[in-house]
């Protein structure tokens, strides 16, 4: 769409409609005050919620004259919408953000930025609601309409969120020495094609190919500078209460999910208690069963919902207990008390991806020699080798439907500790 610089400048001329639409900006120091960034965030949502479209900043939309941004400024607009598209659009609306310089009917060089929003596989709400652009305008969509878009977009959504774009991620993001682990004899010896084939690639709505969710995830080293909320954040406490006074330790763990894993483990390894008893040999009692530990961090990160915005994993340890919350509900049809017979997958791209991925960790003895197993093991393993040490089950339960919460309780030590 617009696909060159002047194509764009003589759309500009002709006015708004259902794919363009036009933003003057002022400022006021390093903020954009108008837009504001709630209206901003409506009128990107309903242009997504509709069909592919371009916003363009820096020109007024009443007399088409090209207004411009200031140099100096161009940055801070740019982090501006990428903090709307991030933060406020639900789920995380991927746009392709350009600044382009063009040249003015009276010869003189201003700034613009495009935005490019494709049409969403999903439906995003923002903070007014959920909204469609009509023509030039954007409406609130009835419940009738939305429940229709929703049963439209379910039905025809050809991939699923873990395969999307992730436009604002350039393809040299992915590192060889992350995705050369998943290379086989049979991989294509080129690797555009390898990443291509794989998915760790793919093309956006725009025909140019860029990063996937998943391709982010495993083969980026740092994902978080494009899907801000993909990290664990961690927190050990003194005691059985979530109380910032008592924090004993904690950390914000990022970087690739293989990575993460190993870090969320060795954070548990290192904060959980030891206990001992003499049989008459000393026998060491660890407060967690690290096979366990492992399985639930995994099952955490493959299976949360990624499109949910602000939501990271987070890990607390207390005296007597293990939390673990993962953002989503439980996907597909499961419940929380089938969750231990049966098998589903929110990100089958992903979990494949990770069951390439080699488990090498210091310190556990469980089964696997990767890091995912496609058997449905997991959580039996959780539930069994938790309550074996603990002597008490571990539970799950959902809050609020929007996130899935693990409790594995810690083995009560009699003797001596340390």
């Amino acid at each position: 769409m617009f696909d060159t610089t002047d194509e764009l400048l003589r759309q500009i001329q002709l006015g708004e409609d259902s794919s363009l639409e036009l933003k003057d900006l002022r400022y006021r120091g390093d903020r954009v005050v108008a837009p504001n960034d709630k209206s901003m965030a409506d009128a990107l949502a309903a242009m997504a919620n509709a069909s592919d479209g371009v916003f363009v900043l820096g020109v007024d939309d009443k007399t088409r004259s090209i207004t411009g941004i200031p140099d100096e400024k161009l940055d801070f607009v740019e982090n501006w919408l990428r903090h709307i598209c991030d933060g406020l659009i639900t789920p995380q609306l991927f746009c392709l953000i350009r600044k382009l310089a063009v040249i003015t009917d009276d010869g003189c060089a201003r700034n613009i930025i495009r935005v490019d929003v494709p049409k969403s596989l999903f439906i995003h709400q923002s903070p007014g609601g959920y909204f469609e652009r009509i023509g030039a305008a954007k409406r609130q969509l009835t419940p009738d309409r939305l429940a229709r878009l929703f049963q439209q977009r379910s039905q025809s959504r050809m991939i699923y969120f873990d395969e999307q774009a992730v436009t604002s991620a350039p393809e040299n993001c992915l590192k060889k020495s992350l995705w050369g682990q998943f290379v086989t004899p049979l991989s294509p010896a080129d690797d555009r094609d390898f990443l291509l084939k794989l998915k760790l690639l793919t093309k956006g709505a725009d025909g140019n190919i860029y990063p996937s969710v998943s391709g982010v995830l495993t083969a980026c080293e740092c994902p978080q500078d494009y899907l801000p909320s993909a990290f664990i954040q961690a927190v050990a406490y003194r005691g059985t209460e979530r109380n910032a006074d008592y924090q004993l330790d904690a950390r914000d763990i990022t970087g690739p999910l293989d990575h993460q894993i190993a870090e969320a483990y060795h954070f548990v390894r290192k904060n959980m208690r030891i206990g001992a008893i003499k049989r008459p040999a000393r026998q060491d009692i660890p407060q967690y069963s690290m096979s366990a530990v492992f399985e639930a961090l995994t099952n955490a990160v493959a299976h949360r919902d990624y499109s949910i915005h602000g939501s990271k994993i987070r890990l607390h340890l207390f005296e007597n207990r293990l939390e673990l919350f993962s953002p989503g509900s439980i996907p597909n049809t499961m419940t929380i008390e089938s969750l231990p017979l049966r098998q589903s997958a929110r990100n089958d791209l992903l979990c494949s991806l990770l069951a390439r991925s080699s488990l090498s960790l210091e310190g556990y003895d469980g089964p696997r020699g990767f890091l995912m197993d496609r058997r449905g093991e997991g959580v039996p393993i959780i539930l069994t080798e938790s309550e074996k040490l603990s002597g008490r089950r571990p539970e799950y339960r959902l809050i609020d439907e929007s996130e899935l919460m693990l409790t594995i309780y810690a083995a009560h030590h009699k003797q001596s500790e340390e």
